[in-house]
């Protein structure tokens, strides 16, 4: 499937229905079983495809509505990953988790999210994984010698998955990374442990990185100057990175350091409901532009779309995709 220029996409999540939060709930309290929260999670998840088909968006994702946040998911299917159910008892609190000696190999079954999105949709499409600094930040580590010794370990583990996933079709994986701005001192084992997650996965390979997005609150501040040069070492095709909340700060960078990388450009702000307006959104992505090649420029929101109320969300999306059909005409495309 051939792209525009300047295509548009989701960072991962789509607006989470207060219904639907009540019925994640209702099944950890067990009032409610698997099957039936399955059921629900695919009318959700279709919902979340027709919004971002409708919006215009060029690469969408399943909206991540099966997940209760960006660990869990992971935890309850990493094998060797111990976790304590009765801990839980709002959908998006964390599960009590741990590991206690080194991790099997087995499936994720992520292929199976995969398939349902591409048998949804005629667009292309993209799935997100927690990566291995993020993962490891999250499950308390009772074996290995170091955090980075657990994270390396996590992408081995995960890489079979990733490669699971190429073959069933799947063409985009982004890696989410958000701790890399909480916790900079790790990054270049951080980094490493990403080069190693995604080794011999033959797809476009983007990481997202941003400040944090826990209740639609950030959880640190600062420069993005922290991952130059290091993230340089990165082998992925695309770095994403919230600029809308930010005003465009730090984009330089990418000039500076001739950085190879598609940016995803954070171009929505998720942290308010305030909707903006297509041209808002095209005078950030011009800004954009005076530092990145429009080749290489990809268009988003600066995270996920979670905390949003459904309107809200998809307004900011339409307002997104507006915005840079307005570019795009400018630029004669």
């Amino acid at each position: 499937m051939t792209l525009p220029i300047l295509p548009t996409s989701v960072v991962g999540s789509y607006s989470m229905p207060g219904w639907l939060e009540r019925l994640k709930t209702e099944y950890h309290a067990r009032r409610i079983s698997k099957q039936d929260l399955d059921e629900i999670h695919d009318t959700a998840v279709k919902a979340a495809i027709k919004d971002q088909e409708v919006a215009g968006i060029d690469i969408i994702t399943d909206g991540e509505l099966r997940r209760d946040n960006m660990i869990d998911y992971f935890v309850e299917r990493l094998p060797g990953v111990q976790f304590d159910r009765s801990s839980k008892k709002f959908y998006y609190d964390f599960y009590d988790s741990e590991v206690l000696k080194k991790l099997p190999s087995g499936p994720l079954g992520l292929t199976e999210d995969f398939r349902f999105l591409h048998s949804n949709t005629q667009c292309e499409t993209k799935i997100c994984i927690t990566g291995p600094h993020s993962l490891s930040k999250r499950i308390r580590n009772k074996h290995y010698p170091s955090e980075e010794a657990f994270a390396m370990d996590l992408a081995r583990v995960m890489n079979t998955e990733l490669k699971e996933l190429v073959k069933a079709g799947a063409r985009r994986i982004q890696i989410d990374e958000p701790c890399f701005s909480g916790f900079p001192e790790d990054l270049g084992w951080g980094i490493a442990a990403l080069n190693e997650l995604v080794a011999g996965v033959e797809a476009s390979i983007g990481v997202h990185i941003c400040y944090g997005n826990r209740y639609g609150k950030p959880s640190w501040e600062g420069s993005y100057r922290y991952l130059f040069p290091k993230i340089l070492e990165a082998k992925v095709q695309q770095v994403t990175l919230e600029f809308a909340r930010r005003g465009g700060e730090d984009l330089d960078l990418f000039h500076e350091f001739s950085a190879p990388f598609e940016v995803g450009v954070g171009v929505i702000d998720v942290k308010t409901q305030a909707v903006e307006t297509p041209e808002m959104v095209a005078e950030r992505i011009r800004k954009a532009l005076e530092f990145i090649p429009k080749e290489r420029v990809v268009v988003l929101p600066d995270c996920g779309c979670l905390h949003l109320p459904r309107n809200v969300a998809f307004a900011k999306l339409c307002a997104m995709v507006e915005g840079t059909r307005l570019v795009r005409k400018e630029l004669g495309n």
